[in-house]
């Protein structure tokens, strides 16, 4: 199985699919030329952006994500003040180093092809890389595709077809489950909860405290995200000239914190999902929950259910929230999709409404079949949700359809818990394949290639 710690990735904004999935191909191809001996022969990289990594590449940062990765910088270890800088060299003086040792001429307008026409068959985001010697003569060439959330795979693996509804990673867990019945199954046969359910089976990755010093890890991270994008105020890049709304939410919910209305809450949710999504848009540090694009649901019910109020952090509830949310992603990212480009925005939204009920739902007592109808209310009304980002930014609808997700998550939640008698008429498992089905008859329009939606009707300044 998967780890829940691939689900929950540290990297930079703005997008997952477009910015750390093509900065972590780029690393990896460097690395395989040096590998196989040929970087020092090298004297110039090609890169073919092809499908949605072509049609909204610009917007999300693609094309800078590429540069970034072929000079060796890792998602999850970047300071976004060091990739601007280099990228500013990189643009200057039209040259950059492999790997940070072999420097060689780019040109970004020259050596990066946007090939929108090609629509690959194993997946929408393919990206090709070559590599020519000093006389021209091909080295290596090597295609690549970013599957959702940060994960990437080559064309053998995604021709590999899965053992059932299993990704296989060749690590055998304690307690091995494919789908949404046999999860809560193995909880009612062993008496765990999802979450130390997970957790046993994370034993079998890595010793128990360095997962739980990881999820703690995600926690701050998306702890720091938060209270940056509290304070940063301005005009989002881009060109659509939105400005950021979270820190001036943030001043008249801080001096008025008591306030019996009870509508308030709406506006916690709001203030915190939109603090994060602003600062991806903006570049900054996030962590994929499941994917950058909605990566401030889960941060803002975490951060208003999950701290005390002597305003810190509770870490066993937020131990319990991410692993509980993890289960529920693993079981999208196996049985279907979280990349916006193969479902739209319910691969993105949706399911991060989906963990995000989930989670809560445990945090408040719920058994693991509560859990999981928390977890399919949350998507089951985001069916057909599109992905169609105005100027193929992650600004609009985005930075709004995540407050949205995080109260959309706690209602769904409240739902799953006041639910008496009978299980639900339609099953998480049940919604997933929904999900998966209607990605698959969605229009490209609508799968993160701004060709159609609000994408067209809203006219950019």
């Amino acid at each position: 199985m998967l780890s829940v710690l691939d689900i929950f990735r540290i990297g930079i904004g703005p997008s997952s699919s477009h910015t750390v999935g093509p900065m972590r191909i780029a690393r990896s191809f460097v690395r395989s030329l040096r590998s196989s001996g040929k970087l020092d022969r090298t004297a110039r990289v090609a890169v073919e952006l092809q499908g949605s990594l072509a049609l909204t590449g610009i917007g999300h940062g693609t094309l800078d994500a590429s540069i970034l990765g072929l000079m060796g910088f890792a998602p999850d270890a970047t300071c976004p003040d060091d990739a601007a800088a280099a990228l500013r060299r990189v643009g200057t003086e039209k040259r950059l180093k492999l790997g940070g040792e072999r420097e060689i001429a780019f040109d970004p307008a020259a050596d990066i092809d946007l090939a929108g026409h090609i629509i690959p068959e194993l997946h929408p985001n393919g990206m090709k890389l070559t590599a020519f010697d000093a006389a021209g003569e091909r080295l290596s060439g090597r295609t690549y595709y970013s599957t959702g959330g940060g994960f990437v795979a080559s064309a053998a693996q995604l021709k590999r077809k899965p053992a059932g509804d299993r990704i296989n990673t060749g690590t055998l867990v304690a307690h091995d489950f494919g789908s949404a019945a046999e999860l809560l199954a193995a909880c009612e046969t062993t008496e765990l909860s999802i979450a130390g359910l997970v957790l046993a089976n994370e034993d079998a990755f890595r010793p128990r405290e360095k997962t739980l010093e990881g999820i703690d890890r995600i926690a701050r991270a998306m702890d720091q995200c938060i209270d940056r994008g509290l304070t940063q105020r301005g005009i989002l890049p881009g060109g659509l000239k939105v400005v950021r709304r979270a820190p001036d939410l943030w001043d008249k919910l801080s001096a008025n914190p008591q306030s019996n209305e009870r509508e308030q809450l709406f506006d916690w949710l709001n203030c915190y999902a939109m603090a994060v999504n602003e600062e991806n848009a903006a570049g900054g540090r996030v962590v994929t929950a499941p994917t950058n694009g909605a990566a401030g649901i889960i941060p803002a019910v975490i951060r208003f259910y999950c701290v005390s109020h002597e305003e810190t952090p509770c870490t066993d509830r937020r131990r319990t929230f991410l692993l509980t949310a993890g289960a529920i992603g693993l079981l999208y990212k196996q049985r279907a999709s979280i990349s916006g480009a193969e479902m739209g925005c319910q691969g993105e939204v949706g399911v991060a409404c989906s963990m995000a009920a989930g989670g809560l739902a445990a945090l408040w007592g719920a058994s693991p079949v509560q859990v999981a109808s928390a977890a399919e209310i949350g998507m089951e009304h985001n069916l057909g949700l599109t992905c169609d980002p105005v100027g193929g930014l992650v600004q609009v609808p985005c930075i709004e359809r995540n407050a949205i997700g995080a109260v959309k998550a706690v209602n769904a939640a409240r739902l799953a818990l006041h639910r008496t008698g009978a299980e639900s008429l339609v099953s998480l498992d049940q919604v997933i394949e929904t999900m998966r089905q209607t990605g698959l008859d969605m229009s490209n329009k609508y799968k993160e290639t701004s060709q159609g939606g609000l994408a067209v009707n809203v006219i950019e300044c």
